[in-house]
């Protein structure tokens, strides 16, 4: 008998539409968590003007695009039969339909001709992550679905719904479809187009609120006001969908600091019941047009201890039902969270306890929490961890330079290439 690990499995192509599909890199944390089937519908960003983002990097000179439905529906044909093939790959090797790299394996083994050297390195790169990704998601139970990339609802509504219903009949174990959504463009729809949005299958939108200030909202060119943000706020919980806003403390610097946080509550106690509010704390990268205004002293970024000042000033102005979550690596404090407006106190606690914290004890927290996720990305800068051992002397000794020794070493950190990608 031939090893178990040597097995092969040779798949029937003959109802495969392809081998790979297009899958972009952009995704909440929640939907790797939950290991979501990713699909483009869209590709890259209609916008890319923001100040402060660091994908825009990436795009430019690369134009946005809308994929027709066809190429969609092209797009999930060739994911079902990558999907049917590792199914029955699974079922022939005795796994009964489960998921495992002994399954993987044996499809990879069995089929030189799709995964073999003769083909070239980028489609065959493409062909294997597109099998393992489908692999996690029918490991993961497949019930969750992420829409890429930047703004997929920017599409016209009569093209959006054929493409969701096609996705769900053809998937119908999928519980949860996500997008990623800018407020203006959910602003321009009507309610009977998010609703009917919804019917088709879509059941979550992340928007980027970043700030309810109009001011902060303008300088950083995101693209919306405050009245645009609270009406896409409210027709997409009107329509029944899960809306997750994302706020970013920081983001107004200091001129705007204390701006920022009352603003930002005032949006969304107006948008009332979004599902959850998610805290994505303001750091710069090199390359953003927000790090050239910082470097030329137009924006003073807020420090890290203002940052949280922000959170608590929001949070003690919040009169919303929401869930609010610090789950990002860009946060300092993971522990704010809760349900609000019952859990408020309980939050509070979290920021006090740590403001209780200190100087020396505040700087320490900080230094440990970000150069432990900095240093298990591996591949440490023997610059950057200067600026640390800099750091952790200035903080050791108390001395005055400590807490801008600090901020220095952590911007310095979240620029590292091995950090931030």
């Amino acid at each position: 008998m031939s090893n178990f690990a040597e097995q092969t499995y040779k798949m029937n192509t003959d109802n495969m539409k392809g081998y790979s599909y297009d899958m972009g890199p952009a995704r909440p944390p929640s939907e790797g968590a939950a290991r979501s089937l990713l699909l483009r519908f869209t590709r890259r960003c209609p916008w890319n003007r923001c100040l402060f983002c660091a994908g825009r990097r990436g795009r430019v000179g690369q134009k946005f695009e809308y994929k027709s439905v066809e190429e969609i529906k092209g797009d999930i044909d060739s994911i079902k039969g990558i999907y049917d093939q590792i199914k029955a790959a699974s079922v022939k090797l005795g796994h009964d339909g489960k998921v495992n790299n002994t399954v993987l394996r044996a499809i990879l083994r069995g089929n030189p001709d799709i995964y073999g050297d003769s083909v070239d390195s980028q489609e065959i790169e493409n062909r294997y992550q597109a099998l393992v990704h489908i692999g996690n998601w029918i490991d993961s139970g497949e019930k969750t679905m992420f829409i890429q990339d930047s703004n997929s609802i920017i599409m016209h509504t009569r093209d959006l719904v054929p493409a969701l219903q096609y996705l769900k009949k053809t998937f119908p174990k999928i519980e949860r479809i996500t997008t990623y959504a800018m407020a203006k463009s959910i602003s321009k729809k009507t309610q009977e187009e998010m609703n009917a949005l919804h019917e088709a299958g879509l059941s979550r939108v992340h928007i980027g609120l970043e700030s309810g200030s109009d001011d902060v909202l303008a300088y950083m060119q995101k693209g919306a006001t405050s009245a645009q943000q609270i009406d896409a706020g409210q027709k997409a919980v009107r329509a029944g969908l899960e809306v997750s806003e994302y706020m970013m403390p920081g983001l107004g610097g200091k001129k705007w600091s204390r701006e920022n946080a009352l603003e930002s509550a005032r949006v969304l106690n107006e948008i009332g019941d979004a599902d959850f509010i998610r805290l994505r704390t303001l750091k710069i990268r090199k390359g953003t047009p927000l790090y050239e205004e910082y470097k030329a002293g137009n924006f003073v970024l807020a420090t890290e201890d203002e940052m949280i000042d922000e959170i608590e000033l929001m949070v003690q102005n919040l009169n919303c039902n929401s869930y609010l979550i610090s789950d990002h690596i860009d946060n300092l404090i993971f522990e704010i969270e809760g349900q609000l407006p019952q859990d408020k106190d309980k939050i509070l606690k979290v920021i006090a306890d740590y403001k209780s914290m200190s100087a020396k004890e505040r700087h320490s927290y900080k230094l440990r929490k970000y150069s432990g996720h900095y240093r298990g990305y591996g591949n440490p800068s023997a610059e950057i961890d200067q600026l640390i051992e800099n750091a952790w002397s200035s903080v050791e000794g108390n001395k005055p330079d400590a807490e801008a020794k600090v901020e220095e070493a952590i911007l310095a950190m979240f620029n590292y290439q091995s950090f931030t990608t």
